[in-house]
């Protein structure tokens, strides 16, 4: 089973022969989540005031905030991080276009060690076990998909053509489901192969088959691929009209987001055969290293096939992935393999239990409100620019109590 929501305990494989825990994995997966249960609100909070104070542009497409030579330094990076914590109109990336791939990332690196109990070497233990992985497996990415389209609004019963099949927790599912499959029965080689044969065929697809009306190799939101499968063949309610962002064939390229994490994973778990043994230092500079070669090849593809989230472009994959294995390594060495934990407590509150904040923040529980009832009377004594801002970092204050209360009492949400 593929536990996303817990911390990750590493049994000893025959090769490493390490019993440790990975504390940066669920650090990493609390960061990641932070922004889009409230980190974000809170900086768009404080860049709504000083756009106020100033009487900054907002482009109203992209939301970006024009900043000038009256802010202060620190006024500049307030709007900077709020500018970056927008998706990209169409091509291009920003931070928020980060977040997506990032959690699918962790998810497949924390399989080889989810996994490890059920495996010897790349063969599954027994067809009772093998049947249990597959069985649990399945039933978890149908609960996925269940919750992805209960966020989404299927409890409001708004009738099939107004019901969003596809979500967010959905693509987690599918690639998720389609990566183990791919772990579970393929040798490493076989593995690397299929992240090729994804990535090289999605272009190709993208590139070759015309679409009716505008052609082949139309990369615009109406006129490529995946959106007239979208249109074509995706049930229910789209959400952009023409297309769907976690749509059908736009779905095939994240499960290479999920392999490069399966990858980092095995490597973490094992030594590189060579003479000169792996520490884990060396192992977080040699994940550096391979993070700044796929976010080089990103760029370089990106001149063919543009980097873009929406359509989950090979390109996007290479990019956001090789940022993840950056953001990733930097973690681990800091927290695992040079001790510095203490800081990374609250991120691991959130990333041990990220689906059950993640439903909650949207839509299980109306924190703002909680914020509100709490917080109001002190937050009411300040400026009204700085209400926004200060009741989300409420909301912060209250998912951290209750996340660390679950923590404590080793309450995790399991699927």
């Amino acid at each position: 089973m593929i536990e996303l929501a817990t911390g990750i305990s590493v049994d000893n494989p025959p090769v490493t022969k390490v019993n440790t825990r990975l504390l940066s994995l669920d650090a990493l997966r609390g960061f990641d989540m932070f922004w889009i249960i409230s980190g974000e609100e809170i900086f768009h909070g404080f860049a709504a005031a000083i756009k106020q104070k100033y009487s900054l542009v907002q482009d109203p497409e992209s939301w970006q905030i024009a900043t000038d030579s009256r802010l202060s330094v620190l006024e500049k990076i307030m709007i900077g991080i709020s500018n970056q914590l927008h998706h990209s109109v169409w091509n291009g990336f920003t931070f928020y276009d980060l977040i997506f791939p990032l959690f699918i990332f962790i998810a497949g690196v924390s399989m080889p060690f989810s996994y490890a109990r059920y495996l010897d070497g790349h063969e599954i233990k027994g067809k009772g076990t093998k049947r249990q992985i597959y069985v649990s497996l399945v039933k978890r990415t149908i609960l996925l998909i269940v919750l992805g389209m209960v966020v989404n609004g299927l409890l409001k019963f708004p009738g099939y053509e107004n019901t969003r099949f596809a979500s967010v927790l959905g693509r987690i599912a599918l690639a998720c489901f389609f990566a183990a499959l791919i772990y579970l029965n393929c040798s490493l080689k076989k593995q690397v192969i299929w992240f090729g044969v994804i990535l090289l065929g999605y272009w190709a697809m993208m590139t070759l088959i015309p679409v009716p009306i505008y052609g082949n190799g139309i990369f615009t939101p109406a006129g490529n691929l995946s959106a007239f499968i979208d249109r074509l063949l995706l049930p229910g309610k789209l959400h952009r009209q023409v297309y769907d962002p976690e749509g059908l064939l736009s779905t095939v390229p994240a499960v290479g987001t999920a392999l490069l994490g399966v990858f980092t994973g095995q490597f973490l778990r094992t030594n590189v055969p060579i003479n000169l043994e792996f520490t884990p230092a060396r192992k977080g500079v040699t994940m550096i290293l391979g993070g700044i070669v796929m976010v080089v090849a990103g760029l370089l593809w990106d001149l063919l096939f543009p980097i873009n989230k929406i359509m989950w472009t090979s390109s996007f994959v290479l990019f956001a992935g090789g940022l993840s294995l950056l953001v990733f390594s930097i973690f681990y060495l800091v927290i695992d393999v040079w001790g510095l934990k203490k800081w990374s407590q609250p991120l691991i509150w959130i990333g041990t239990n990220s689906i059950l904040i993640y439903l909650a923040a949207h839509g299980f529980v109306n924190f703002q409100a909680s914020s509100e009832f709490i917080f109001g009377g002190l937050i009411n004594r300040t400026p009204d620019v700085l209400h926004h801002a200060l009741i989300w970092i409420g909301v912060l204050i209250i998912q951290l109590f209750l996340l660390r209360f679950l923590y404590l009492r080793k309450m995790f949400m399991k699927l």
